[in-house]
């Protein structure tokens, strides 16, 4: 049985190996699909998504996200890291990713990504590339 997050992960790696790859100036965005724009209107409430992208939209909360998919998983380890201050507001920030779903806590003290969430904010991030 295929499993719909191992594809949307491997067409994300195969664009990502093609846009590395690429040596000349960038090309204009070609046009959005009729599908895709079909599928963005037909979204009524874009307001419920809110919160989630702005938990996203501080630079000390993408840094902790960075840190832990790099292994820095708990608040000790991430105290260590540059610029992410004291363990308080890094607990601050740690719930506010936890409350919208960004991050997890498998065992006591253990941060993580869920794995619903890896796809999501990889194309999050690559779309921001563009």
């Amino acid at each position: 049985m295929e499993n719909p997050v191992d594809n949307r992960l491997a067409e994300l790696e195969r664009r990502i190996a093609a846009l590395e790859s690429t040596t000349h100036a960038p090309q204009q965005p070609s046009p959005p699909d009729d599908d895709a724009l079909e599928a963005l209107a037909g979204r009524e409430d874009w307001s419920r998504w809110a919160t989630s992208l702005a938990a996203l939209g501080n630079p000390v909360r993408l840094t902790l996200l960075r840190e832990i998919v790099r292994g820095n998983n708990t608040v000790s380890a991430l105290s260590a890291v540059e610029g992410l201050g004291t363990s308080g507001q890094i607990y601050h920030h740690l719930r506010q990713l936890t409350a919208e779903g960004w991050l997890h806590s498998p065992s006591r003290g253990i941060f993580a990504l869920p794995p619903t969430r890896v796809v999501a904010l990889l194309e999050i991030l690559v779309a921001l590339e563009r």
